[in-house]
């Protein structure tokens, strides 16, 4: 089947690799199939994988760009954090470390997806370690959780919708001190929330030992980021807790599955569908069984059901296949409906987009 470019092995590599002789190594590890002996053919024994990195030559050359107050930016890579690793480029990472005192960086969706491989892949591979974490909630978010109508808002909005959905926030608090690091709690605001709501998140904050910050930067632009700021530079001055990940990578692949699955999410237990054990038993035949796991997953709750919010209990993980993307470094399992081809929303933005006789381009 496809791939879309932002779930693909190719953008996997160009975000994990360190330079181009990095670049050539792990695009010629690329499992292309199997020849009539079951052994594997890979890109560099189809002779392809030179041609692959002229291809990515200026590719993997992180882009600087300037935010709307001259902020330089490094933007680099678009791995989904759902259904691939969610991160952007360790070289654009090693970059902004290089040129600013403090270099800051995203993972995609919740903690239990791209953050969880920010640590588990991009800092296992590239020997990289944060000196502070920062987890984003809003308001709304925490409605959802708390099983409340995203729609309502202000005034309207219902407190004990908002102390529901902290459980949600409280798991995430104890996967990120799974990694040895208390989280500061940037509260993401929209003009239209409600004092009380914020004061209740503070307040959580407060009494679980954890600093918070409001961040209104959408609105107030930098001066808005500031007290965020301040609360992470503190944090980031304090000592620096000692590497350290999930699993061995000498683990089986059930059990590194296992560890993400129980610790991060919070199942009581993983499936595997009798797919996804033949894959495994695959993956041990051809000696893949020691790479990391890279877990697709919905971003939609932290089981592997969408419908599931707020901060479910005794489910089980349902696996079902297995892929080997050996360029990338790492297995890819695929759980529940997950798809790596996601379909566009109704109203993709295309449809809004056109080019003017003028050459004017709208839409955007």
């Amino acid at each position: 089947g496809f791939d879309i470019t932002a779930a693909s092995e190719i953008m996997a590599i160009l975000c994990l690799c360190e330079d181009v002789a990095d670049l050539k190594a792990r695009l010629g590890r690329i499992l292309v199939g199997f020849d009539r002996a079951e052994l594997p053919v890979t890109a560099e024994s189809l002779q392809a994988s030179g041609a692959m990195a002229a291809l990515l030559h200026d590719a993997i050359l992180p882009n600087l760009v300037q935010s709307t107050e001259g902020v330089p930016a490094f933007v680099h890579g678009g791995p989904f954090g759902n259904i691939a690793h969610g991160c952007s480029s360790v070289m654009a990472t090693r970059a902004a470390a290089i040129f600013a005192d403090y270099a800051v960086t995203e993972a995609g969706f919740g903690f239990d997806l791209g953050a969880e491989k920010f640590f588990d892949l991009k800092c296992r591979s590239s020997g990289l370690w944060p000196s502070a974490v920062v987890l984003v909630v809003t308001v709304r978010a925490l409605r959802i959780h708390g099983g409340g109508d995203p729609s309502l808002s202000g005034d309207i909005g219902d407190i004990s919708e908002i102390e529901r959905g902290l459980a949600h926030l409280d798991h995430h608090v104890r996967s990120v001190r799974a990694f040895g690091f208390d989280p500061v709690i940037a509260i993401n605001c929209f003009t239209n929330d409600n004092e009380q709501e914020l004061v209740v998140i503070e307040q959580w904050c407060n009494q679980c030992g954890l600093d918070a910050a409001r961040f209104t930067g959408f609105t107030d632009g930098g001066s808005g980021a500031e007290s965020l700021a301040h609360t992470v530079v503190g944090a980031a001055a304090q000592p620096q807790p000692e590497t350290r990940f999930l699993y061995d990578l000498e683990s089986e692949p059930t059990a590194k599955i296992s560890a993400v699955a129980r610790t991060i999410y919070g199942a009581s237990d993983v499936e595997f569908s009798r797919t996804a054990r033949k894959d495994l038993e695959r993956i041990s035949k051809l000696g893949y069984d020691q790479l990391p796991v890279c877990i697709a997953k919905t971003h939609l709750s932290l089981s592997g059901d969408p419908a599931l919010v707020g901060h479910p209990r005794g489910f089980a993980l349902p696996v079902e296949s297995v892929r080997i993307a050996a360029g990338a470094g790492y297995l890819l399992v695929l759980t529940g409906d997950i798809v790596t081809m996601p379909g566009l929303p109704r109203e993709p933005a295309a449809h809004r987009i056109d080019l003017t006789d003028d050459g004017e381009i709208t839409g955007i």
